[in-house]
């Protein structure tokens, strides 16, 4: 009793304590530009290094500090979140689509074309995954678009493989032999039958996926192959930053928070999915 209460409490603190602080910083960075009317671009050289207005020396106009370029700190947070969000939820779909769809094949059918894409999953997952990505990045160039190619490019492997397994489990089931029996399609039975048992596994990697996303591009664009300047997302700004941590902290801090954040709230979210959507958790807690 104690361990299925505990169950529900875990599944609904992850979910919504997750999803609160992913709503959050989506509805920020998506609507805060417009409410703000700020331009990430716009630079003020004589309020250059100015320090959020609670600290010594700040002003209530840059409430969380300028740049070294005079920008303000608050439209630069916005613009890089929607830039790095963006990129990771747009991977995440794709590559998720990709792989989901290739693994189902895969799985049900399975054949020369499992053998093809399997070997070709199981190459590009000997690479470490920012080792692929920056090979990817040296072919493609930086770039929000090349990354997003090579995010893509490197992420569908992960999808492919955990739906393939749960498909080779699933196919050999009594229900499924049954609906072979009645006459059921290949279609008609992964459609109603296969894809039902399936799907919430792959929704609760999405999240997890997304937090590793968001953090890939971060390193990548710290060390300068990923977003380029003058566009701001929070890896870029923390690089900009790492020079100034001795006498201007909130340049790296801020967005290191903000990706912190946005990386907690994707992990917390996949964790409640995974005890929610459980098939086992959810028999042991009713």
């Amino acid at each position: 009793m104690i361990t299925q209460v505990m169950g529900a409490m875990r599944s609904s603190f992850g979910i919504a304590s997750g999803a609160v602080i992913l709503i959050a910083i989506l509805g920020g960075v998506v609507f805060g530009p417009y409410i703000l009317q700020c331009d990430p671009l716009s630079q003020d050289l004589e309020a250059r290094l100015q320090p959020p207005a609670w600290y010594p020396g700040g002003v209530p106009d840059h409430f969380l500090g300028t740049d070294t370029l005079g920008r303000d700190m608050i439209s630069r947070l916005l613009y890089g979140g929607r830039v790095s969000l963006s990129l990771g939820i747009g991977t995440v779909i794709s590559a998720g689509l990709v792989g989901f769809a290739l693994g189902l094949i895969s799985g049900y059918f399975g054949g020369a074309p499992d053998d093809v894409a399997m070997r070709v999953a199981e190459i590009q997952m000997a690479f470490p995954f920012i080792v692929l990505a920056l090979i990817l990045m040296a072919v493609f160039g930086a770039g929000f678009i090349p990354m997003f190619v090579a995010f893509t490019i490197s992420g569908w492997p992960i999808f492919a493989k955990v739906t393939r397994g749960l498909v080779l489990s699933i196919r050999q089931k009594e229900f499924i032999e049954a609906a072979r029996t009645i006459g059921c399609s290949d279609i008609r039975i992964i459609l109603r039958h296969v894809l039902p048992n399936v799907l919430p596994y792959v929704i609760v990697l999405a999240p997890l996926q997304l937090s590793g996303m968001m953090v890939t591009e971060a390193g990548l664009s710290f060390v300068g192959i990923g977003i380029q300047p003058p566009e701001p997302s929070w890896g870029n700004m923390m690089g900009e930053g790492r020079a100034y941590l001795s006498n201007a902290w909130w340049l790296a801090t801020l967005p290191g928070i903000g990706l912190m954040a946005a990386a907690l709230g994707a992990n917390l979210l996949s964790d409640g999915l995974q005890v929610t959507l459980s098939p086992r958790v959810r028999t042991s807690t009713r």
